[in-house]
């Protein structure tokens, strides 16, 4: 069983709330996950002291495996000529040196892809065919056991509310892509709610095959929630066994000093059921 603590959208910054990154930290001690990814957006405007303050939350967490990603928020918005000649800067000096990464641990290789785009689609975000084919030498060099996990920041499928704004460009076809590599979940943000839904939603296949799971965790640790969680903040936690795919939400209590339970949800694993990369 491999245990994943997934937050998003900290924007550290005005909108960040102290309170509720320290309950995210306390959180993951007391969970004692095997692996913590924050799928982007962790600061709001990707100035060096949100980026300092955090690097500090981040190095509050426990001691194992952690995966960012930048999020469109993480790359300059209005320092133009920034964003033009060297949108990563604060990012390399502050998080990672990467912008695209594999991690690897017992059990898992955990890609992830930058879909902040600031060149081009700053704020819609985009993955090139160039960054699918990284991801897909990442997963082939990966054992046949390990469970394999994409992350990227924006989103392939639209929320219900359309709140969250227009996915990925070329979605269905990423999405396929993905599949074809053995993908067994796919981890973001964005969209500032949770969003729990599959790649059948977009990409159709013959009975019998699943789609793989793909799940947006709404703002973690900030005033920007959307929609139904609209001043709300939240975190999935995930649980991985040879069969299925199990995601708790929890969101934090404004009168408490924790993140409480919502109902799971539980998703076939798709490698599993059609076979590796089939």
């Amino acid at each position: 069983m491999l245990t994943v603590l997934h937050g998003s959208d900290f924007q550290y910054g005005k909108p960040y709330r102290p309170a509720v990154g320290s309950a995210f930290s306390r959180f993951a001690h007391a969970l004692e996950p095997d692996l913590v990814v924050v799928a982007g957006d962790l600061t709001q405007r990707a100035r060096p002291s949100e980026f300092r303050g955090v690097r500090a939350v981040l190095d509050r967490l426990p001691d194992v495996p952690l995966v960012v990603t930048p999020g469109n928020h993480d790359v300059p918005l209005f320092r133009f000529w920034e964003r033009l000649m060297d949108p990563y800067r604060n990012w390399r000096r502050f998080v990672d040196p990467a912008v695209d990464t594999v991690t690897t641990l017992d059990g898992a290789t955990v890609v992830a892809l930058s879909s902040a785009a600031p060149r081009r689609a700053v704020v819609a975000g985009h993955v090139s065919d160039a960054q699918v084919a990284w991801a897909r030498e990442r997963f082939a060099e990966a054992p046949d056991d390990h469970v394999r996990i994409l992350v990227t920041h924006h989103h392939f499928v639209a929320t219900e509310d359309r709140l969250g704004g227009r996915p990925l460009q070329g979605g269905p076809r990423l999405l396929s892509a993905f599949e074809s590599m053995g993908v067994d979940l796919i981890l973001g943000g964005h969209v500032h709610q949770t969003h729990l839904t599959c790649t059948r939603a977009v990409v159709p296949c013959g009975e019998g095959r699943p789609g793989v799971p793909m799940l947006a965790c709404g703002t973690t640790a900030s005033s920007r929630g959307r929609g139904v969680e609209a001043g709300r903040n939240t975190l999935n936690v995930i649980r991985i066994s040879d069969e299925s795919v199990e995601v708790t939400p929890h969101e934090f209590e404004g009168q408490g000093d924790t993140f409480t339970a919502r109902p799971p949800r539980t998703f076939p694993r798709a490698a599993r059921v059609s076979g590796r990369g089939a």
